[in-house]
């Protein structure tokens, strides 16, 4: 089953009377691109959660939070009056520079910024207390991880109905490209006939049969559609088999448009030209949801 790049996760827990959670999102990435932002009392550890994360994630645009909440229902806990009134000040001067209102709701922006709050009671996690943040990131990462599976499904489905459709929309060419091949020697044949009349000479019918099959295999699609539905198989078996797919898919589809686009530039065949441009359609549907696979 594929999973999605596309995920959030959130766990939370009581520890020493305050409210400890874990958040984590994320959005579409080529690599694993990690944003974090931790509660002073466990910054020291930012190095040990950057690698549980990358551990269990692979790819994506990852933003991870651990925060406190309940911290003023704490009497330990005080407002750090210098750090608000240097943020303050800093925030004036910025607004002074740049020619724009201060803002109106000042204690809002001012208590959220980092370093506000201190604490007089000891902020370092000891062993017991650490572990059950472990426990709280790992849970967090499992409820993000079935998030990312249930997306996947979702797109799964989407994918293996626009494949079946492209191999749908391939079987149905058959009939216009046996009807082209009888048409175009038929307009070559008349051509010539008309040609020959007009100029009073005489058409070797042994070399017009030799330049008509050359012209005719030209315009054969067979190796094109068997390429095609080798691709399409491909992609299905991809999908299914191999754990983080996103990256292979992108390239497959790749492949599946080139044999597309031959098979339209080839056909010569209203009718066969109206089929290729819906099998692209289907195409780009997948191109662009492709992008959201891990």
């Amino acid at each position: 089953m594929i999973q999605s790049m596309t995920g959030y996760g959130k766990a939370d827990c009581e520890l020493a009377g305050n409210k400890i959670i874990a958040e984590i999102k994320s959005l579409n990435s080529k690599q694993l691109d990690l944003s974090m932002r931790v509660a002073p009392q466990y910054r020291e550890k930012d190095l040990e959660i950057r690698n549980i994360i990358a551990r269990r994630l692979e790819r994506g645009k990852v933003d991870f939070a651990l925060y406190v909440e309940n911290a003023l229902e704490n009497e330990e806990h005080q407002i750090n009056t210098a750090v608000v009134e240097n943020y303050y000040w800093q925030i004036k001067q910025m607004a002074d520079n740049m020619r724009i209102p201060v803002p109106n709701n000042w204690f809002e922006i001012l208590l959220k910024l980092p370093d506000v709050f201190k604490n007089n009671e000891n902020t370092t996690a000891d062993d017991v207390e650490w572990q059950a943040v472990v426990d709280l990131i790992n849970t967090a990462i499992d409820r993000f991880t079935e998030f990312r599976a249930q997306e996947g499904e979702t797109l799964q489905n989407m994918f293996e109905e626009k494949i079946a459709r492209i191999g749908e929309l391939l079987d149905s060419i058959e009939p216009y490209e046996i009807e082209r091949i009888a048409k175009i020697r038929a307009r070559i044949e008349e051509n010539m006939a008309i040609l020959a009349e007009n100029s009073k000479i005489d058409i070797d019918r042994n070399r017009l049969e030799q330049e008509m099959i050359y012209y005719i295999e030209k315009l054969d699609v067979n190796e094109e559609k068997v390429r095609l539905r080798n691709h399409l198989k491909y992609f299905m078996e991809t999908m299914h088999t191999e754990k983080a797919p996103g990256k292979k898919l992108g390239f497959i589809a790749q492949e599946i448009g080139r044999e597309i686009n031959t098979l339209g530039s080839k056909s010569n065949h209203s009718e066969m030209q109206r089929i290729v441009v819906m099998m692209k359609d289907q195409l780009e549907q997948i191109k662009e949801q492709v992008l959201n696979v891990l």
